[in-house]
Order: structure tokens, then C-alpha cells, then sequence
């Protein structure tokens, strides 16, 4: 067991180049990831759902949505307080912090911090609605688009404004 540990830390400094790379939380992350997938899996066995193409619509706009809400929201901060730093805003209505800590406080922080991370999580938890309660699913995807449109809406009211 000596060897695998040893040859791990060998691995992690050769890739890490110095850089404090929580590579061991990356993992832990990545298997709470796996876990919950397959445990979902399992207890979704015989459930084929039906994605039309407007269901994945709803998916992909409220998976950009809601990752970027808690990845960005002033609102949301709160949940990523422990991990973050407040550094100030990087564009309308959202935030800009830098992660803190080490292990697995700095690993969490990347994850709650990156909208591009999130969706990977976002997209798994509404296709587990989507098995699992469809209708209510299909209710928050719809919320959920129609903020995203009223955004993508302000973004250009804004930008009509600033060129009057």
C-alpha cells in the first residue's frame, strides 16, 4: 500500500509543478459524483424516460441557468461563503470570489464557483427528476427558462440603454 501512496504523491508533484492541487479532493469529489450517478441508476432500473427535443431544451437552458445562479448569484453567496472569498462583481448581477482553503474546502470552492462544473452536477440531478417526477421537473425547468430569457431580455434592455 506504501508504493501506491508513494507513487501517488510522485504523480501529484510531477503534475502540480509547485501549485497547491488538491488532486486527493478532486478524487473524493469525482467518487461522491460516481456514487451518487450509479445510486440513481440503480434506483432508477426499468424507468426509460421519454426526452423529447423540447425536454432537452428546458434541460440545457435551466442547467446553464441554475449552475450560473449558484455559481454567480449575489443571493446564493451565502452557500459558497465557506469556500469563497468575496473579491467583487464580474458583470451584471453577478459575483466574482476567490476560492480559499486547501484539500477538500478548496476543491468544493472550484466546483461551486465554476457554472461549467455545476452543469455536469445540474444535469444529473434534473434527469433524476425528470425519472423520478417529471411534471414538477418540467415546472422548475420552465421557471427556471424563463429567468435565462428575462436575463438574456435586461442584458439587452441595458445595452439598448447605454447606446441612447
Amino acid at each position: 500500500m506504501t508504493s501506491v501512496v508513494d507513487t501517488a504523491r510522485k504523480h501529484k508533484h510531477a503534475y502540480a509543478r509547485g501549485a497547491d492541487r488538491p488532486l486527493g479532493s478532486y478524487l473524493g469529489t469525482l467518487a461522491v459524483y460516481g456514487l451518487s450517478a450509479a445510486g440513481l441508476a440503480l434506483l432508477a432500473r426499468g424507468r426509460t424516460p421519454r426526452v423529447s427535443f423540447s425536454d432537452l431544451a428546458l434541460m440545457t437552458i435551466t442547467t446553464h441557468k441554475l449552475s450560473r445562479l449558484i455559481a454567480k448569484d449575489p443571493v446564493t453567496s451565502p452557500l459558497r461563503a465557506p469556500f469563497t472569498r468575496y473579491e467583487g462583481t464580474s458583470g451584471p448581477a453577478e459575483l466574482h470570489e476567490e476560492v480559499r482553503g486547501h484539500g477538500a474546502r478548496h476543491a468544493v470552492g472550484e466546483l461551486v464557483t465554476c457554472p461549467f462544473c455545476l452543469s455536469q452536477w445540474v444535469a444529473t440531478g434534473y434527469t433524476a427528476g425528470m425519472l423520478f417526477a417529471p411534471a414538477a421537473t418540467r415546472v422548475v425547468g420552465t421557471t427556471m427558462t424563463a429567468v435565462a430569457g428575462s436575463d438574456w431580455l435586461q442584458l439587452a434592455y441595458a445595452r439598448l440603454q447605454q447606446e441612447v
